[in-house]
């Protein structure tokens, strides 16, 4: 039996650190897993940019409840999710998700955890685990389901090498270039005809 595992952001919904770049103008915010591939550097220089302009978890809630799925992303969850289990596998926050998950209709997410301070400050991210992508393929392999994996960026890559199937959907060039062996994806159309070479839907 398979199990689709897939990223979140900029699989389903628009990358939440870009929207909070363009409501702040902090231009910095606007990198992302698509062009850091150490999460840790990324995510330390987040934290010390928001440290600098004051910039506290309900300001980035406030973005996140202006954020809308991305076209089509309800209506294929919809369907997939009557053809294969699906588990969406991320690296944003359960303090960011819920809105956008509420959006989606709540599928099944595994992610990380914010502390704050007294004043609405993020103080420090709590990564689920190490590597946490690849370890879910790896616990859900453990179980004898074979993984179907797709994400876009840097951080996914690992999960989708440890899958039985890796797909690439809409990645930027230098993701595609430096992990040539993936299949590539535009849209939810092209999706489903990839997964019908793997799975019947």
């Amino acid at each position: 039996m398979h199990i689709l595992c897939s990223d979140l952001e900029g699989v389903f919904v628009p990358e939440v650190w870009i929207n909070v770049a363009k409501k702040t103008g902090i231009e910095e915010l606007k990198l992302t897993t698509r062009d850091i591939s150490d999460y840790d550097v990324l995510m330390t220089r987040r934290l010390k940019i928001l440290k600098e302009h004051n910039l506290t978890l309900k300001d980035i809630q406030d973005v996140i409840a202006t954020i809308e799925p991305l076209e089509g992303a309800k209506e294929f969850l919809d369907f997939i999710r009557t053809k294969i289990p699906l588990v969406v596998v991320s690296d944003t926050f359960q303090e960011f998700a819920d809105p956008l998950m509420a959006q989606l209709g709540r599928p099944t997410l595994l992610c990380h955890s914010l502390t704050t301070d007294a004043n609405g400050m993020i103080t420090h991210y709590n990564l689920r685990q190490k590597d946490p992508k690849r370890k879910v393929v790896e616990a859900l392999q453990s179980l004898t389901y074979k993984i179907i994996a797709m994400g876009d960026s840097y951080n996914d890559t690992s999960m989708l090498q440890q899958a039985e199937h890796g797909i690439l959907f809409s990645p930027p060039q230098n993701v595609i270039d430096e992990f040539p062996q993936f299949p590539v994806v535009t849209n939810y159309v092209e999706l489903k005809t990839e997964l019908a070479k793997i799975i019947s839907i």
